[in-house]
């Protein structure tokens, strides 16, 4: 265990709530063990870390996320995320391979979600030249996360989303039984109709989805009275 680790992981456990972490683990469908930290408490637990022993540095950053990601408990791959959210301006397209292993290792939606429109999508971002690379390679993955990363990491786009890549992923994903897919669809062109109402009803009428995607897709319209007839 690195130096580093040596004095996080003592902080984490005398916080540890059995009563607390048996629910925490039911609400993740038991995919994971838990210390029974709730977040707020996990957030302070790290600020205080934090001043007292700094970031990781970046170039410890890498082995210290996956350090963390082995562990059982579910508290310390959000201190992993966190730790890489602090570094996210620093990160460079040679994270990608590091961002594909947290994506479909310990792979449930928290963790999923939380690296697609955060991680995944600053990066692409930065560097939108390795964009095609990056999505191109995933989005044919077998690994249904790495596909729902796709669908999702233009979540904060907004106007700048690149809607043929988003409907051209949709599309290709759109017979897909895994209800993350199609929860993930609907969530995607859900937030994008924020911006391109018209459009996302368009293609919402003209491309066959799952009803769950179709229902996600015009939550947000319908709520705001934004639904026009075709």
């Amino acid at each position: 265990m690195s130096p580093y680790l040596q004095a996080l992981k003592p902080l984490f456990e005398q916080q540890a709530n059995a009563t607390q972490a048996e629910p925490m683990k039911q609400y993740m469908r038991n995919q994971f063990e838990f210390l029974g930290i709730k977040r707020p408490i996990q957030d302070a637990l790290l600020k205080q870390f934090v001043a007292e022993h700094g970031l990781p540095e970046l170039a410890q950053l890498e082995s210290i996320v996956r350090e963390l990601w082995a562990w059982p408990e579910r508290e310390f791959h959000y201190a992993a995320l966190t730790f890489l959210g602090r570094h996210q301006k620093q990160l460079t397209p040679d994270a990608v391979p590091l961002l594909e292993y947290l994506i479909t290792t310990q792979a449930w939606w928290d963790t999923v979600d939380a690296i697609a429109s955060h991680n995944v999508g600053r990066l692409l971002r930065q560097y939108p030249d390795c964009r095609d690379g990056v999505i191109g390679g995933w989005r044919w993955s077998d690994n249904f996360w790495l596909r729902r990363t796709t669908l999702l990491f233009q979540l904060g786009y907004k106007a700048e989303t690149n809607q043929a890549l988003l409907f051209g992923l949709v599309e290709q994903n759109s017979q897909s039984k895994e209800f993350f897919i199609q929860k993930a669809i609907g969530w995607a062109l859900r937030e994008y109709s924020k911006v391109a109402p018209e459009a996302v009803q368009t293609f919402v009428a003209e491309t066959p989805l799952a009803a769950l995607s179709r229902r996600e897709a015009l939550k947000w319209l319908k709520a705001k009275g934004k639904l026009e007839p075709i």
